[in-house]
Order: C-alpha cells, then sequence, then structure tokens
C-alpha cells in the first residue's frame, strides 16, 4: 500500500521498537493532535525536548481511569523534529501487552496506525530528508555487514545527495550557457565554443563514472551475492560452506546424501555478505525425501548470482558430463559458473587458481583451508567488488538505473556536439540528464515511485 497522497495529513502512531519482549518500547505519534493525546496520554504537555518521567494514563473495559505504565515521554514541536510535524515518543516498557495497551490509548485519542514508512516519507515531504536520506535510514535499519552500516550512515548523512547535489549545479551552469546560445543566436559571441562546453561535459561523464561505481560498491555491501552449493553426494559442499561460514553450520558425514534441505548461512567477506545455500547432493535417488530436496536444490539454483559446482578431485570428472546429467533439461541457463575441485589434500593436486574462457576453476581442500583465500578473493573478483573506504556510501538499484541513464543522455549530448553543434539537441539531453539526477534525490518522483519506495519501510519509520 502506498504511504502518499499527500494530503493525508493526520495524526498517525505506531511501535517504533522492535516486536516482543525488551527493556523498553517506544510508541511514536506524529501529526497535528500530538499535543491532545499528549495532554490526554500524560495530563500535561511535556516540556520540549526533555525527557519527562510520567505515568502513561488510560481507561479500563468500564470506562474508569487506568495507569497503564510509567515511563519518558519526549515532545518535538514542529517544525525541529524527524518528520516536521510535532512528534511526541512514549518510552514505556517493552512488554507486548503494555505497548498494545498504550497504542489502543493513542488510537483513541485521536491517531490512526501508520503504514509502512510513513514517518520517513513525511520527513520527506516536509523537507527534512531528500530521497536517497530517507531510503538510507531503511538501509542502516536493515544493514547485514558493520560496511553495510556505515554506508547508510553516510548516505543518511548526506554525502551521496552531496555529491548528486554538485553534478547537478554543473549541469545547471551548462544548461545555462547553451540555452544562452539558443536564446540570443544573432549575438557574436559562440557560447558553446567560449564556455568549453565540451570539455565540461567530459569532466561530468568523468564525475559519474566514479559515482556509479562507488554506487555499484554500495548496491554490491547492501544487497550481497547469493551462492548456492551444487555437486554431487560427498563432493564436500557441506565441509566447503562450513570453512566459509568458519563454524559448523552443516551436518558432515561420509555418507551419502546427509544434506536433503536447504541449508542456508550469511558471511561476510571484507565487508561483503555473501547468501551461502548448502543443497542436497544431485544424483539418480529412489529416495522420495531425497528427490524432494534435489528438486528444491535446482530451485535455489535458479535464483542463485552465482553456482559453485563442488566436484571430488580425487575423482576427476567432466564438468560438461555432471552438467548436462542434472540441469540439460532441467534449467534453461545457469547462472554464472565457478568450478570448485575439492579435497586436493587427497589428491595431491596442487591449491589454487585455474582461468580458462569457458570458466573458471579453484582448487581447494575445504578440510585444511588451502586455496579457500583464493576462492574467497575470486568470489569478490567475479561482482567487482573491491573496499571503497570512507567514500563509500549505501545506494540501490534504481539509483543504478538512473545514473546510467543520466550518463547515456550526455553521451549522446557530447556526440551531438562534437558531429553537428546542434545547441537544441544538446539543451534536450542535458534536461533529461538532470531529470534522472532528480529520480534519485526526489526533486523529481512519481507519487507511485515514492509509494514503492517507503512501502518497504517497517512500520515505525
Amino acid at each position: 500500500m502506498s504511504v502518499l497522497p499527500q494530503s493525508d495529513t493526520g495524526t498517525i502512531a505506531a511501535t517504533a521498537t522492535a516486536p516482543g519482549r525488551g527493556g523498553i518500547g517506544i510508541i511514536r505519534v506524529s501529526g497535528p493532535a500530538v499535543r491532545a493525546i499528549a495532554r490526554r496520554i500524560t495530563r500535561t504537555l511535556p516540556e520540549a525536548r526533555h525527557a519527562s518521567f510520567t505515568r502513561f494514563q488510560g481507561t479500563d473495559e468500564t470506562g474508569n481511569p487506568l495507569v497503564i505504565d510509567e515511563g519518558i515521554a519526549l515532545f518535538f514541536p514542529a517544525p525541529n523534529s524527524f518528520t516536521g510535524e510535532d512528534v511526541i515518543e512514549f518510552h514505556a516498557h517493552g512488554g507486548p501487552v503494555i505497548l498494545d495497551l498504550l497504542l489502543r490509548e493513542v488510537i483513541a485519542a485521536g491517531a490512526r496506525l501508520a503504514r509502512p514508512g510513513e514517518f520517513s516519507a513525511r520527513a520527506y515531504l516536509n523537507g527534512k530528508l531528500d530521497l536517497t536520506q530517507a531510503e538510507a535510514i531503511a538501509d542502516l535499519i536493515d544493514s547485514a555487514s558493520t560496511q553495510a552500516a556505515r554506508n547508510a550512515l553516510r548516505s543518511l548523512q548526506g554525502q551521496f545527495s552531496a555529491r548528486i547535489h554538485a553534478v547537478v549545479e554543473q549541469l545547471i551552469q551548462l544548461r545555462m550557457f547553451v540555452e544562452a546560445s539558443i536564446d540570443f543566436p544573432e549575438e557574436e559571441v559562440d557560447f558553446l565554443a567560449e564556455s568549453s562546453v565540451g570539455e565540461q561535459l567530459q569532466a561530468l561523464l568523468d564525475d559519474l563514472g566514479r559515482i556509479l561505481d562507488t554506487a555499484r560498491q554500495g548496491v554490491l555491501v547492501r544487497e550481497g551475492m547469493t551462492l548456492v552449493l551444487a555437486g554431487r553426494p560427498n563432493a564436500g559442499k557441506s565441509s566447503l560452506m562450513n570453512c566459509l561460514a568458519g563454524r559448523d553450520t552443516a551436518i558432515v558425514t561420509a555418507i551419502p546424501g546427509t544434506t536433503r534441505d536447504i541449508l542456508r548461512e550469511q558471511i561476510q567477506i571484507d565487508g561483503l555478505p555473501l547468501h551461502i545455500v548448502d543443497t542436497a547432493g544431485l544424483r539418480e535417488s529412489p529416495d522420495e525425501i531425497e528427490r524432494e530436496g534435489i528438486r528444491r536444490a535446482i530451485a535455489e539454483i535458479r535464483g542463485a548470482d552465482r553456482l559453485l559446482l563442488v566436484l571430488d578431485s580425487t575423482q576427476p570428472e567432466s564438468v560438461d558430463a555432471v552438467v548436462q546429467a542434472h540441469f540439460a533439461g532441467v534449467l534453461d541457463e545457469l547462472p554464472p559458473l565457478v568450478v570448485v575441485m575439492n579435497k586436493c589434500d587427497l589428491s595431491g593436486a596442487r591449491p589454487g587458481i585455474q582461468r580458462a574462457a569457458e570458466r573458471t576453476t579453484v582448487t581447494v581442500s575445504a578440510l585444511t583451508g588451502a586455496g579457500i583465500d583464493v576462492l574467497r578473493e575470486h568470489l569478490k573478483e567475479c561482482v567487482g567488488y573491491h573496499a571503497v573506504g570512507e567514500g563509500g556510501f549505501s545506494a540501490r538499484r534504481r539509483h543504478l538505473d538512473a545514473l546510467e541513464r543520466c550518463i547515456t543522455a550526455l553521451h549522446y549530448g557530447l556526440q551531438r556536439l562534437r558531429e553537428s553543434g546542434a545547441a537544441e539537441l544538446l539543451a534536450e539531453d542535458l534536461r533529461s540528464a538532470q531529470q534522472c539526477l532528480g529520480e534519485i534525490t526526489g526533486e523529481f518522483s512519481s507519487d507511485e515511485l515514492l509509494g514503492r519506495i517507503f512501502s518497504s519501510f517497517c512500520i515505525g519509520k
């Protein structure tokens, strides 16, 4: 459900802390009825931006006064609040029953339940945040690694937005020169030549290329990569999963077919989240449970970013034969494939990496750890991941799409400028490029896009 349109300006309330039991639970309220609700719940309006210890008042089933709990009330008058509206937070004990009673009382006093992301949406609509900062709130909450949290915080603090705004400002200056050449054709001054538009366009493209590269790293850190381990029984898939995870996640035995269900583990490689999926060994089996495990393995492979085909180096076999036997006619297309030759400690094979045009093979020992570091580095290389240091920020795929469209528009503009010097066509390309960047920060966005973005947030944000 969309959190828009803007005309919905009623008072909203939600539990802002995670579900379940805890020492503290917070009810957040925002909107025009906050002051009245505060007086009803606490019998007074707390002093602005001061923690006020108070009792939270309500009524029982017969309408008689009832003390629900006691805790802290924090009042933030508009416009100096997260949403830009009057906001109050009730910090109570974190029991689900207590919070439910308190939230019911707040709603009875004139609020309604907030929709997902509605607090952040109001902050955006009231100019407290731009769209990249609002998205960074959700990214910070959902961070799966330390690097992802740091990137999200930088976006929340406006580092991504600042780089976009700097490019937009340069685009505006360029548009001014180009529009001048259109509006004043009779002037003897050649605006396009005098302003070195071509050089400025190339400098913009170089800057956007750097921003796009950093954004791609931000998407990788935010989303991670899904690896599916597949291969015949006893090839060492579960041992490899345990080795990559650094703990005994999967059961390892000498009995073929030990793994029958899907096992999942999440790890990090230098800040890159990896979602590892261990699957049932691929073989013909009369066992109905094992056949179901193999069916689920195939389903997981369909959604993988990369497939690690694990083979036993003590029993060499053709990769093409394994692929043909188990995937032909079942999968229309395999995800990108890395062959992992395991058990080099037993076969005597040398650990390391062999690159070929059709595929890459990494020889390892999941038992001793030989070659595992090479595999980790190769996995980072597969997705173009590298540590970006303090300049990184959180990004989403929609940001990549907008940046790529912006770069394409500027390439067209530069090409037209060099070929014909057509100011009118260049002006349109510059306008299109600026609009693409406006989609990132929210200066230009459709209600449908905004609704989809904020509806992915948690309720209390």
